[in-house]
């Protein structure tokens, strides 16, 4: 059974509301006791085991941090994804330096501005 746990900042703790649960309202102190704490509230209203229950946690903040974190991960995101298509590349340029210009690795290394041992890992990868 899929959930979702809606978490608005109250004071010092977090409200949470399950709509697909009529009635399970909870508060919790920290974002990561939400899962158990619906599971286990989940479960008992619904008479099923806690296990079987995955709780989904989306958070709503004020002041525009929401628009803030998403923009953030999706920053990330990028950032992730440019960092795996530049280490694709530096294999790439590492194996036609070494295999079709005949460097060897140290040449292929400083070109690349990475070390000699570098270089023979990307060519083993």
């Amino acid at each position: 059974m899929k959930v979702t746990a809606h978490a608005t900042r109250s004071g010092d703790w977090w409200a949470v509301e399950v709509p697909e649960v009529d009635g399970l309202f909870t508060q919790a102190k920290r974002l990561d006791q939400i899962p158990a704490m619906v599971a286990d509230a989940v479960a008992l209203l619904e008479d099923v085991d806690p296990v079987s229950i995955d709780v989904d946690v989306r958070a709503s903040l004020a002041n525009d941090a929401d628009d803030a974190i998403d923009r953030v991960l999706t920053e990330r995101s990028q950032a992730e994804a440019a960092a795996v298509a530049a280490a694709e590349g530096l294999r790439a340029v590492a194996h036609q330096l070494v295999e079709d210009e005949r460097l060897s690795l140290r040449d292929a290394g400083k070109l690349l501005g990475v070390s000699h041992q570098r270089v023979a890992q990307l060519l083993n990868a």
